[in-house]
């Protein structure tokens, strides 16, 4: 089931989107060679609880942790450990779900350690890149399949890179997973239309290879590049407002000042 926001409820996750960019801004400002991506996961434990909000993704489906972390190869859903030791060029992708007094986020970001490459950077801006090339079709009376059409074309046909297809971006609000779908592949004039009140997420995963997925962990949650390609990735909940696009979880207002309720 689809549902519609109100202005106060979108204003509510808002605030919870706030609360989850700042823990990005930690992420940011601490992450380096020799840590773990346990360091992550006791930081971002630690930032929700001083801000009174709850990690969502704790106890969703059997998942035991505050945060996603994924790292080169792996695409989604890594896990959290103290034995994932960070170094010079690992690109880590940290996605997470806040829920502050019902209210929900989710949003990943990815940052390279250490020092980078020509090839990663190029990796990075093209994600993000598409990221808002989808974000700018998330119109009213536009379609799902903009979105997706918009970031495969500029990931594959303009880039040469892979636009993963196994993991797509989703409906959010009250609870962390809902209706519409929104895949980050498609066809331009296709599927549902969107309407003022909804509030989605986009999350493309792109990579420098092809864009199948494998399911080879044992933990039964980690997806990686099928041919071991890195992959990166990031996510923006936002919603549809007759005023366009409104990102709930942006991390520079500066940059995003179009896109600011």
């Amino acid at each position: 089931m689809i549902t519609l926001k109100s202005p106060r409820e979108i204003h509510e996750m808002a605030e919870s989107g706030a609360i989850l960019a700042g823990m990005h801004a930690g992420v940011r400002e601490m992450i380096k060679p020799g840590m773990s991506s346990w360091d992550i996961e006791e930081f971002a434990l630690k930032y929700f609880k001083e801000h009174d909000a709850i990690p969502e993704q704790i106890g969703f489906e059997g998942f035991k942790y505050a945060t996603c972390i994924s790292v080169n190869d792996e695409i989604c859903h890594g896990f959290p450990r103290k034995d994932l030791i960070f170094k010079d060029g690992d690109l880590v992708k940290v996605d997470t779900v806040v829920n502050y007094h019902g209210a929900m986020s989710d949003s990943c970001w990815s940052y390279v350690v250490g020092k980078s490459t020509p090839e990663i950077d190029r990796l990075m801006d093209v994600t993000k890149k598409s990221l808002y090339l989808g974000i700018d079709q998330a119109q009213v009376g536009n379609r799902i399949g903009d979105i997706g059409a918009a970031i495969q074309h500029f990931a594959e046909d303009e880039n040469g890179f892979g636009d993963v297809r196994e993991f797509i971006g989703h409906g959010i609000g009250p609870t962390m997973h809902e209706s519409p779908n929104v895949p980050h592949y498609g066809e331009a004039g296709k599927g549902l239309r969107l309407r003022p009140g909804m509030t989605i997420t986009i999350e493309p995963m792109i990579t420098m290879g092809d864009w199948q997925a494998v399911m080879d962990d044992p933990n039964g949650w980690t997806a990686r590049t099928q041919d071991g390609s890195i992959c990166c990735q990031y996510e923006h909940t936002l919603a549809i407002t007759n005023d366009g696009p409104k990102i709930l979880t942006s991390q520079d207002p500066e940059f995003d000042a179009k896109y600011l309720l």
